[in-house]
């Protein structure tokens, strides 16, 4: 899998001490891996079934913080043959809870790619960080009129009615994501292009519904030129690797997501497959290891 700069030459260029941005090519398909920002989420929601000496002595061996650490937020861009495809969008700029997250508009901004130009948005699931960024009206204004936005039936449906019974997240957050969503959804529902299993956007960008974290939750595979990449929305986290079976407080079927989780993982250890997730320290980009019953993660060496 070769690597290289895809950001238009044109662009201005928004100088950062800390890159905000990440090109790499899976075949013929450009990847352009984007930090919308980091997200400030209280450590217990990354194991919400576990106690708390176990969950601080892992925070611990990962020079974690042990009340509050900040969790990435990674957007994707892809060009494959005339399609130009966002995949997810980030948290936009209505929460001001999350005051270092929201940065897309900008951020796409550096990396030389107009908003105009985008054919494709691909939602991995409808939480507020994934779709908050197309509410911007900024960015929303920007984007083509025909703009196609693909999501799993299940996922929009789910929406309607959403159910947070087995989910252990902070306080104020269902009722934010539920509006979230509802706006979402009158705002785009004319757009949605809903599939129910699989469905092909563009030439080796193949969406597959998992369920799991969310009942539409979705992956997003790429294969070309014997290359491989999975966009693994938040069906892996940083935790998801040396403790699969940790419940994540997001989780809205947390034994389904277990088991996408590891069925994932598997898969990616035994066909060497690179894979991003929403989740992950940037650029994301990494292999998996099998190490038992568990899995180990092999971040990507940057190719400048």
């Amino acid at each position: 899998m070769s690597h290289v700069h895809t950001a238009h030459p044109g662009a201005t260029g928004h100088d950062e001490l800390v890159p905000s941005r990440y090109a790499l090519k899976v075949g013929d398909i450009d990847v352009t891996v984007i930090s919308d920002g980091v997200l400030p989420i209280t450590t217990t929601t990354l194991a919400a079934n576990v106690e708390q000496a176990e969950l601080n002595a892992w925070l611990k061996d990962m020079y974690l913080p042990q009340e509050v650490c900040n969790w990435p937020l990674n957007v994707a861009v892809l060009r494959s043959g005339d399609r130009t495809i966002i995949v997810d969008s980030g948290l936009g700029t209505e929460f001001p809870g999350f005051p270092r997250a929201g940065r897309l508009a900008t951020r796409l901004d550096a990396a030389g790619i107009d908003p105009a130009s985008v054919t494709d948005v691909v939602l991995t699931h409808l939480h507020m960080d994934h779709i908050g960024g197309l509410l911007v009206e900024g960015l929303r204004g920007s984007l083509r009129k025909d703009v196609r936005v693909h999501v799993a039936a299940a996922e929009a449906e789910f929406w309607g009615e959403p159910d947070f019974t087995k989910t252990v997240m902070p306080g104020p957050v269902p009722d934010v994501l539920r509006q979230t969503a509802s706006r979402f959804l009158d705002v785009y529902r004319g757009q949605l292009r809903t599939f129910e299993k699989e469905y092909e956007v563009a030439p080796g960008v193949v969406m597959e519904r998992t369920g799991g974290h969310t009942p539409g939750h979705s992956i997003i595979r790429l294969e070309s030129g014997g290359d491989r990449l999975m966009f693994a929305g938040d069906a892996v986290f940083q935790t998801g690797f040396d403790k699969p079976d940790w419940h994540n407080g997001f989780d809205h079927d947390p034994e389904e997501s277990i088991r996408v989780r590891t069925r994932l993982l598997t898969e990616l250890s035994e066909t060497g497959g690179q894979l991003l997730a929403s989740h992950l320290p940037f650029p994301s980009v990494c292999h998996v290891g099998a190490d038992g019953n568990t899995f180990r993660v092999v971040p990507a060496v940057w190719d400048y």
